[in-house]
């Protein structure tokens, strides 16, 4: 089918009527889509998942210092326990609901267990001393993994299961120690990786699970301090420091890893944390250059519906980076035909939809949806960034080419009453024609980014704004939105929405605010008038009386007063 569109998007051009381009599209692929949505593949990740839990747990048994034996103490009924309990926690999740995500969460729990089964059997064969076994297990591994990626529900959860799950393999004197650990160093990491913004604050992260572990072993019993002041202090003191090492650098090489492969994981999961979105923030992308060179007023105001959706959205607790990020690009298609757009022509120069019809004009403000979109794929944007350019006008309607285009009909159908036109040759008046393609906003910051556009390009309407203009006028937007069905799709609750109202109220406040009026230089106060006439009178001589010339010396004579 491919093969056979260019061969016609070919013929056309050769007629003229094509420039012989598809415009690219944002689609999910078919059969990733399947794939991902399919309940027979969830099954069978979550089968995979607990048989090789058993497994884990059945090689850990076949020693007897280990785990209980799993067919007498009920091992296997507790794998099978938790499991369930994952698979009912995981779909809860919203962040989980596809079938990539639940296989980063499983293969990030299996990954954290083979790796304490591993260091275990190190253990056992006299490889790590067993003073130090627990101090170089990654206690933060999947706990700060998927705090990271999916939220600190998963990454509780995380916590949760590998620190279970790991009592099977791990001898029974240390269960209870093994279990403290685990949830006290994987709820700190948790805690301290909630909105990661910068790399650096997952390395003190790292740092101060390090921290916890070293301590929690010293609470514990597994490193003693009190020999480091016997008879052989030097050795313990060596001892003690190795130990402080090992807990230290376990984690912060955890934390390395994590930062390290975080790119890794976002691409194959289509993922983007708050640092991807920071980075994606900078105003020197390609694409913003060009807006600021060629659409500087498209690009003010993109600042500004930035600034709006980011205070909102840390509001009411939505992903406020990716406001941000998305804002800057929402109306990149019109770049494509800049000088049609009011916020770009300059004072006084001519307007171009002037010369044409208003259906035509309408058309020519909808594609700028579809020119973001090509611009955003060929430019290889962020998947969310795309879905917000193709939502933030949803299906609303073109209001002002919409009324123009009803005016100029009725004026056409005063004409056909007096007999000057002919009814056929009226013009249709379709709604749809000026309404946009679609669609609706889906989730909260789109919408939010969708409100925060049409209340920035009103607001610039407003004269001698006051508070209560600035308040009416966002709630009869909003309002207008609503009734228009263009939130419907969108999850953002009333009392979301109420505080996004006084969210944009309060920012554009400060953005539109009032100065005094300074006086000019002839409305100065009597105060100041001495002073300028004697700055005057030494920069402009004074006159030079014509007899006052007395042995060769110039006699001035300065006014009485000065």
């Amino acid at each position: 089918m491919g093969f056979v569109d260019a061969i016609k998007r070919w013929r056309l051009a050769r007629q003229g009527l094509s420039s012989g381009k598809k415009r690219r599209i944002h689609c999910e692929n078919p059969l990733v889509q399947a794939l991902e949505d399919s309940l027979s593949v969830k099954v069978a990740l979550y089968a995979t998942f607990a048989v090789t839990s058993a497994l884990l747990v059945l090689k850990a048994s076949e020693d007897a210092t280990y785990a209980v034996d799993p067919f007498k103490g009920g091992a296997y009924g507790f794998v099978i326990a938790c499991t369930a309990i994952a698979m009912f926690h995981v779909n809860l999740q919203s962040s989980c609901q596809r079938n990539s995500r639940v296989i980063l969460v499983l293969g990030g729990l299996i990954g954290h267990l083979v790796i304490v089964s591993l260091l275990m059997s190190l253990t056992h064969l006299d490889t790590i001393s067993e003073a130090f076994r627990f101090l170089f297990v990654p206690f933060a591994l999947a706990p700060m993994l998927h705090g990271v990626l999916l939220g600190r529900s998963v990454g509780s959860f995380s916590t949760v299961y590998v620190s279970l799950i790991g009592c099977l393999l791990v001898p029974r004197s240390d269960v209870l120690a093994y279990l403290i650990l685990s949830l006290v160093a994987g709820l700190t990491a948790v805690m301290l990786t909630n909105q990661i913004r910068k790399r650096v604050q997952l390395l003190r992260a790292g740092l101060y699970v390090g921290a916890v572990t070293f301590g929690l072993a010293l609470i514990l019993g597994r490193l003693d301090v009190t020999s480091c002041f016997g008879p052989q202090a030097v050795d313990h003191l060596q001892f003690l420091g190795q130990g402080s090492a090992a807990a230290f650098g376990t984690a912060l090489l955890t934390a390395l890893l994590i930062s390290g492969l975080l790119p890794f994981f976002e691409g194959v999961f289509r993922l983007t944390t708050d640092i991807s979105w920071l980075e994606l923030s900078d105003l020197n992308h390609k694409l913003l250059r060009r807006m600021q060179l060629e659409a500087p007023g498209t690009f003010h105001h993109s600042l500004i519906v930035a600034s709006l959706a980011e205070a909102a959205a840390e509001k009411i607790g939505a992903n406020a980076p990716m406001c941000r990020v998305c804002s800057y690009f929402h109306d990149v298609g019109k770049l494509k035909k800049p000088i049609y757009f009011i916020e770009n022509q300059h004072d006084g120069a001519e307007n171009p939809h002037d010369a044409l019809t208003p259906t035509m004009s309408a058309l020519v403000i909808i594609a700028h949806v579809k020119d973001g979109v090509d611009l955003a794929v060929k430019h290889k944007l962020n998947p969310r960034i795309i879905d917000v350019i193709q939502e933030h006008h949803g299906d609303s309607l073109v209001i002002f080419f919409y009324r123009k285009a009803q005016e100029q009909k009725r004026t056409e159908l005063e004409k056909v009453g007096r007999g000057l036109e002919n009814p056929e040759d009226l013009p249709q008046v379709e709604e749809k024609s000026f309404r946009y393609p679609g669609p609706r906003p889906s989730t909260r910051e789109s919408g939010i980014i969708s409100l925060a556009d049409t209340v920035e390009s009103a607001s610039r309407s407003l004269r001698k704004p006051t508070p209560a203009k600035i308040r009416a006028l966002v709630e009869d937007l909003i309002r207008a939105k609503i009734n228009d069905g263009q939130l419907d799709d969108c999850p953002l609750t009333i009392k979301e929405l109420a505080a996004v109202k006084e969210s944009f109220s309060s920012t554009l406040r400060s953005m539109m605010h009032s100065r005094i009026d300074y006086p000019k230089d002839d409305e100065r106060p009597s105060g100041g008038t001495k002073r300028a006439e004697t700055v005057r009178l030494t920069v402009v001589p004074p006159p030079v009386e014509p007899d006052a010339t007395k042995g060769g010396r110039t006699v001035v004579r300065v006014p009485e007063g000065v």
